[in-house]
């Protein structure tokens, strides 16, 4: 069967093709879009890879506003879709009102937990993936100043900015550690000028390894830091080929994993929470050809180690979400 996805744009969001089959799945991707080169096209991929490997076929579609969230839903339940996967955590609130209008229907939302019975909460230990690139940091960093951009400034991105900094201190118990958000709206995954802007900041205090965990304005970082000569961190999906030698790695968090899952049980989906850390292959840092120059033997023996220990539970890294607060700053 040949894929058939429906895009949609802004004029035509939720205007569902009549000639889905029943039992197709739907994917809804956050605003920023699929192709953000982060979280979303993660998600993206992670679907492709289910519809080339069983030649099935998914609905899909990229908000363009808050509004459209529960329009979408409620649209694609009605058409029939089954399982229904959602990409973010802003879609909480409306997947709490629609799930239960909806029995028969499974849903799968990421990075938020929705007690209903027939959806399924996929989270992730980002702390534990942060943690190793921070390490990594810490390592590279020449100044002993290192920085971090977040997206939008919710407790989830403080998550992310506590497990790095807890790396980067156990690599250099002195070390620095710059943080700035992007801002306080959705609005904050896409701007890449923003995050340009923050990123020439911080270097200009002495930041030499940036970490983005932003989305789409992660990819103003890492264009200003390889420009202007320092070493970045990307987030979610491997973004090290995007500058080849000037990322030092990647926190990668399977999204992808989580939308193929869901997508290939089908409507047989296991519902109840989720969890996916360093333990089950969840997060992890990315080693390829394009970073390999930059990551040594004892950077590399190190950041493995400290991964077994994580996984083993003998290294455990502060998860600000249990009670918003780090204990390294």
């Amino acid at each position: 069967m040949t894929m058939m996805t429906h895009l949609m744009t802004a004029a035509t969001a939720v205007a569902l093709s009549a000639g889905a089959a029943l039992a197709d799945p739907a994917l809804i991707f956050d605003l920023g879009g699929k192709f953000d080169k982060s979280f979303n096209e993660s998600a993206h991929n992670g679907a492709q890879r289910w519809a080339e490997e069983t030649g099935g076929s998914y609905n899909e579609v990229e908000l363009q506003s808050e509004a459209q969230r529960e329009q979408a839903l409620r649209r694609f339940a009605e058409n029939g879709n089954n399982p229904i996967v959602m990409v973010g955590f802003a879609f909480g609130e409306a997947l709490g009102e629609v799930a239960a209008d909806y029995p028969e229907t499974k849903f799968a939302i990421i990075d938020m937990v929705v007690d209903q019975p027939n959806v399924r909460s996929v989270v992730f230990n980002e702390h534990e993936g942060s943690y190793l690139v921070g390490l990594m940091a810490g390592m590279a960093s020449g100044s002993g100043t290192v920085g971090f951009i977040g997206g939008m400034d919710i407790p989830l991105i403080r998550k992310f900015a506590c497990g790095y900094v807890q790396g980067v201190k156990a690599a250099n118990a002195d070390a620095t550690v710059i943080q700035n958000m992007t801002g306080t709206t959705p609005a904050a995954w896409n701007d890449p000028v923003k995050g340009s802007e923050l990123t020439q900041a911080q270097i200009s205090q002495g930041a030499d390894v940036i970490y983005a965990a932003a989305g789409g304005t992660g990819v103003g970082v890492l264009q200003t830091a390889a420009d202007e000569g320092i070493l970045s961190v990307g987030v979610d999906s491997n973004q090290n080929y995007l500058h080849p030698g000037k990322v030092l790695t990647s926190m990668v968090k399977r999204v992808d994993n989580a939308v193929y899952e869901a997508m290939k049980s089908g409507e047989d989906l296991e519902t109840g929470i989720n969890v996916m850390g360093l333990s089950n292959g969840g997060v992890g840092y990315a080693l390829d050809e394009h970073n390999a120059s930059l990551v040594g033997d004892d950077m590399k023996a190190a950041v493995d180690a400290a991964a077994e220990k994580i996984a083993g539970g003998e290294l455990i890294v502060h998860d600000y979400m249990s009670d918003n607060t780090c204990p390294v700053e």
